[in-house]
């Protein structure tokens, strides 16, 4: 846990030299206030805006920010050093993974708060979208460490990004490609949210969200081993 502990503090400190990574916690959130109360349109849906930017917060910013950071670190040595130091993958991840969740919480309290979101209907969509966070972050960690510098993770993740990310989007015009989004916890989430005043997770939802954070998790594990980043 010190040693986590430790990685977060690391990371607090270094957000005011990394600006790309600032921008991608504050852009969506400064985007949806904005829009939602700057373009209203007549029967347009409620939390329009909110539902929409919220899917595509939860999958862009972890993912992006997550990948930067830790190819940042790959690039300059940092993180070979700190696994040599006997700073465990889980612990490296920990530390990381809870600075960005936070980042990304704190950006997603804003802008449900600022849009109006009733308090009863808040706490679901928070678990809501906090389950989509973990697992883009560790999906955007993994992404990090295969990439061999800042400019191919930037090339890995734009692509992993916008598959999470415009599946949902896209499902809603195309009956085939909803077909195949429906196997994405992005799209699962979405789902979840299509009535934010009533959140909901079908059985089938759970059991595909469950098992593409395995399978990411997994992913990350196999991608630490394959660049011989482990201290064992």
């Amino acid at each position: 846990m010190r040693e986590a502990t430790a990685i977060f503090r690391k990371q607090v400190l270094d957000t005011r030299k990394n600006r790309a990574v600032l921008i991608q916690f504050i852009l969506f959130p400064i985007m949806t206030i904005v829009m939602s109360n700057a373009v209203k349109v007549e029967d347009m849906p409620e939390f329009f805006y909110l539902k929409l930017f919220s899917i595509m917060y939860m999958a862009m910013a972890p993912i992006v920010s997550m990948s930067a950071i830790i190819s940042e670190e790959k690039e300059k040595g940092t993180l070979r050093a700190l696994m040599m130091s006997n700073v465990s993958p889980a612990s490296y991840l920990l530390g990381v993974g809870v600075y960005d969740f936070l980042c990304c919480l704190i950006g997603t309290m804003l802008m449900s708060k600022a849009c109006g979101l009733d308090d009863a209907a808040w706490w679901k969509y928070m678990c809501v979208i906090m389950t989509g966070l973990v697992i883009s972050i560790i999906l955007g960690a993994a992404v990090g460490v295969l990439a061999k510098d800042q400019m191919a993770a930037t090339s890995l993740s734009v692509p992993v990004m916008c598959i999470f990310t415009f599946l949902p989007m896209m499902a809603q015009f195309n009956g085939t490609i909803a077909k195949i989004a429906k196997f994405f916890y992005t799209q699962q989430l979405y789902l979840a949210l299509e009535d934010i005043n009533h959140v909901k997770i079908s059985t089938e939802g759970l059991i595909i969200i469950a098992a593409n954070a395995i399978v990411i998790l997994a992913f990350f594990v196999l991608a630490f081993r394959k660049e011989g980043l482990t201290n064992e």
